[in-house]
């Protein structure tokens, strides 16, 4: 009788950069779901101006992205994530302050959340390093499966905690989310050293540069920044435009809407467990192609609200829209890191981060600005569900750029293997190689 597998250690270090994280990805969709809730309720804002705050929160990728990869890779990374995390504590404390004060107002949430934005930024260039600093290679997909699944948890238990917490406790529900980044520089302050600088030379202009040319170069590199591009066009609109949807459009309660929003995460955490079993039967790129295609194609059930309840009609929309996101997530960061050393990730990442999320903020604004001019016409619930159903539909045009990576892996894969076979020695891809040179 065969004894059960255990699971594998990944490590201490790992282990506590996983807890802070679970942690403080339960706060932040506190903040994701307070905030819309909050313009809308109390601030009684319209949907242009639920676009231009959700425009905020990816402002800061098109500004300080460039920049972001350059100076992280001359920092200390752990120290540089603990210092983001004090940061975004301050910025999301000031929002539930303001409002005490009588000084809440649609301009003081775009810059708290602008700030929250900056700061992100530069901790996310340092946490697609960390998870290589401390984890194997070989053990890459499963690090990642784990900080995807337990974010995927935090986004089933996040809208229903969320959703209490405003109800009994009203904007002092953002404290949970400030108390949720102190949880998280605890954590770093507690783990070994790791991350020290690991490029002191050339200019800025030149790691700059670099950045975006090693994403260009690599053929594989290269689809998945299109196809992210592409999605990031389409995607976000889909997501701005859903609270307006869900309160204005269907009448939703904030209760009703969250345990909605709670019951569709169980889709992104199925996928997060289930994501590398499909990997390794298809095969990261052909997974991520086809979870692309099908993330987006499922955001169109939206349209069933209101022939069919529109509580359920949400769950189960956006469950299989998170399933498909936890398979995108799992497979897009190891196949990005494989194809590039340990000395360029930090302006790899960055670079990428700029060009595919520097849309996002066009996209939010785009979004909220098409549901407004729409509204008169069509009315609020017609022009919200067009709006979503464009932006779903150009996202999953994704796929034609995703759908040619699992080719050039595997020929990678031959030709690792074939240069590996009389000298071992030799066996250095010569895609990879070149990205990193």
């Amino acid at each position: 009788m065969r004894k059960p597998r255990r699971p594998v250690s990944l490590g201490g270090g790992f282990n506590l950069f996983w807890a802070g994280q679970t942690v403080s990805t339960v706060g932040d969709r506190v903040t994701v779901f307070v905030v819309p809730t909050l313009m809308i309720f109390v601030l009684h804002a319209s949907a242009l101006q639920v676009g231009v705050v959700a425009m905020a929160q990816y402002l800061g990728i098109p500004l300080l992205g460039p920049i972001a990869g350059v100076l992280v890779d001359r920092w200390d990374k752990r120290r540089t994530m603990l210092t983001c995390d004090l940061v975004r504590l301050v910025a999301v404390a000031v929002i539930p302050l303001a409002y005490w004060l009588d000084q809440l107002s649609t301009p003081l949430l775009f810059g708290c959340v602008a700030v929250i934005s900056g700061a992100t930024i530069f901790f996310n260039v340092g946490y697609l390093v960390a998870v290589p600093a401390v984890v194997p290679e070989q053990h890459l997909v499963r690090a990642y499966s784990r900080l995807e699944g337990s974010g995927s948890v935090s986004e089933v238990a996040g809208p229903s905690i969320a959703a209490g917490l405003y109800s009994a406790l009203g904007v002092a529900a953002l404290l949970v989310d400030a108390a949720s980044y102190l949880v998280s520089a605890v954590c770093f302050r507690a783990m070994r050293p790791w991350g020290e600088r690991t490029v002191v030379t050339g200019s800025v202009r030149e790691r700059l540069t670099a950045g975006f040319r090693l994403n260009w170069a690599d053929p594989v590199l290269r689809r998945v920044v299109v196809a992210a591009v592409t999605l990031n066009c389409g995607g976000p609109v889909f997501v701005t435009v859903l609270p307006v949807l869900a309160y204005r459009g269907l009448g939703l309660s904030v209760g009703a809407f969250g345990a909605a929003m709670s019951v569709a995460a169980v889709g992104a955490l199925v996928g997060a467990v289930v994501a590398p079993r499909i990997s390794e039967r298809l095969g990261t790129g052909r997974t991520l192609a086809w979870a692309l295609l099908l993330h987006c194609l499922v955001g169109l059930g939206v349209l069933a609200a209101p022939a069919l309840p529109a509580a359920p009609v949400i769950a189960v929309t956006m469950g299989c829209y998170g399933f498909f996101m936890s398979c995108i997530n799992v497979c897009s960061a190891p196949t990005r890191q494989s194809r590039m050393s340990a000395q360029h990730q930090g302006v790899m990442h960055a670079a990428f981060r700029t060009v595919t999320w520097g849309v996002i903020p066009l996209a939010a604004l785009a979004g909220g600005l098409a549901v407004t001019l729409l509204t008169g016409p069509l009315g609020i619930l017609d022009a919200a569900r067009a709006v979503m159903a464009a932006g779903t539909l150009l996202a999953a045009c994704s796929f034609l750029a995703a759908v040619r990576i699992q080719p050039l892996l595997d020929a990678a894969a031959r030709e690792k293997a074939s240069a590996a076979g009389p000298d071992p020695a030799a066996g250095t891809d010569p895609a990879l190689a070149d990205s990193a040179s």
